[in-house]
Parts: C-alpha cells; structure tokens; sequence
C-alpha cells in the first residue's frame, strides 16, 4: 500500500527583542525576548505507519536521522501516548541552518502538533509545550502558537498582540554556533529586568547576543551596516541572520532588491498567529 502523505508548514521566528537578564546554576542563561513567527516555512510531510517505525526518508547531511529534532520529537510523543503507530518523515528545508531563525525547533514542533492529530493522540497543547522543551527551549513557542513575550530559558511565555509588518531578512553566509556565543566571555548577563513587560518589549529593539556574534563574525556585523542605510535593522537569536522591520510589502521588497546581489535572503510577513494554531 502506497504511503500517504500530508503536508505541514513549519514556520521560522524572529526575535524582536533579546536580552540575557541572568544564568541559572545548571548553566541555562535566563532571557527576556519577544517571538515573532514569519511566512517562511519548512515544510514537513508526514504518513503514518502501522508498524510502529520513525523514519527520517531524507535525512540532512552531517545530521544522522536519530539526532534529527523531527525523528526524536516523533519518538518522545509515541513514548509519551504510548501509541502502536508509527511515521515516515521528509522535510524540505527553507530556513536556514545556523541562523537564528529558529528552524529546527519550529520542524520539531509541526511534528508534535501534526503527529498529535495525525496518531489521533489528544495530547493537551501544554503537555506538548513540555514534551518540547525537552528537545530545545525555542520548541515551546511554535507549540504555544501565538506571537509572545517569553522569560525564564525561553519558555515561560505571554501572548502578545504585534502589528501588521514585512520584514527583510539578510543571510550573511556564516553558520553561527548557539553555544559559542552563549559561553562567550565577551556575554554580559546582567541586563535590567523590564518592569513595565508588555509594554516596554514591543518597543525595545535590541539583542544582547548581537555584540558578540558582530566581533566573532565580522560578516554578521557587514549585513547590518548594510541593511543599516534602511533603518535600524537587528540580528534574530544567536545570529547569523539580520533582519528589517518594514510597513508595507512594497518598501520591504525595494530594501531587499537593492541587496538581494549582495546577500541570500528573503521578504517575509509577520504572522498573527501560527499556521497550525487550531490544529488541536
């Protein structure tokens, strides 16, 4: 019997804002940042099989499929709901690796969100939320599926109400790895925690990584002089993509006309919501 598959965005993320308020004593750093999800996706394509099997068809080179987020969050929900079912997995990957865009986390989350209606499983979505942070701190979010000002490593989160925007996202061509940045020395880890939450984070435009990663990566710090001479642009994550927040689809496209020779990159919408929000 042929497979039958069915297709799933996975959507990347910008952070907006980020700033290290502190490090707990197993060494996670607490953060304050602002999730955005964009229209850009991975796309994940799942069938479900009988025999109980989590398969990887196209696993990414230099990634074996039994350390791919999308094969271990598959295999922590069957583990979770004790289900007999199986699934066969391809991904087509779009986000870039390494960029801060959030990619994996986001593949990983489709697949519990997907694979919880899928398995017809009825796993609550704070259950998935949890199961998800054991994968990585940025899975919860696509979980939790809203826009959202989150604290804590990442996973404590409220849901915010962001304006319509495009953004402009620049690829410098460097892979920035997490960890480097984050055990970096140069890392201040002590920035004020926002009293006024909601209201101080949509109109903070910072990222405390950035100066880090511009030193380590002069590449990084290339791109957003750059996409500087258009407004105030910002790295998302731990790097290496840069981004510029636009009013309109036509002023974006402009920006990224004039650099698209230079940088790989994208325009994107800023989403309200994430595309498989009503999905449990």
């Amino acid at each position: 019997m042929t497979a039958v598959f069915h297709a799933y965005p996975a959507p990347a993320k910008l952070n907006l804002m980020l700033k290290v308020v502190g490090r707990r004593a197993d060494g996670y750093h607490l953060l304050e940042t602002v999730f955005r999800f964009i229209d850009y996706s991975d796309t994940v394509e799942l069938a479900v099989r009988d025999d109980g099997v989590i398969e990887l068809l196209n696993p990414i080179d230099g990634v074996p499929a039994e350390r791919d987020l999308t094969v271990r969050a598959a295999r922590l929900l069957q583990q979770h709901s004790g289900t007999s079912l199986g699934a066969s997995i391809r991904l087509t990957k779009r986000i870039p690796m390494g960029g801060g865009l959030g990619g994996g986390s986001s593949d990983a989350a489709t697949v519990l969100l997907a694979l919880n209606s899928l398995w017809q499983t009825a796993v609550p979505r704070e259950t998935l939320m949890q199961l998800g942070l054991k994968l990585g701190a940025d899975v919860p979010v696509f979980i939790f599926g809203r826009n959202a000002f989150a604290t804590g490593i990442g996973e404590e989160l409220t849901e915010l109400e962001l304006p319509e925007k495009w953004y402009v996202v620049l690829h410098p061509g460097v892979h920035v790895p997490t960890a480097e940045i984050f055990s970096s020395e140069l890392l201040t880890r002590d920035s004020d925690i926002s009293i006024m939450r909601i209201l101080e984070t949509t109109q903070q435009r910072r990222n405390d990584l950035q100066r880090v990663v511009t030193i380590k990566y002069p590449a990084v710090n290339e791109a957003l002089s750059e996409l500087g001479k258009y407004g105030s642009p910002l790295m998302t994550g731990s790097g290496s993509c840069v981004f510029l927040e636009c009013d309109s689809e036509i002023e974006a496209d402009k920006v990224y006309k004039t650099l698209s020779q230079k940088y790989n990159g994208f325009v994107a919408k800023g989403l309200s919501v994430h595309p498989l929000f009503d999905s449990i």
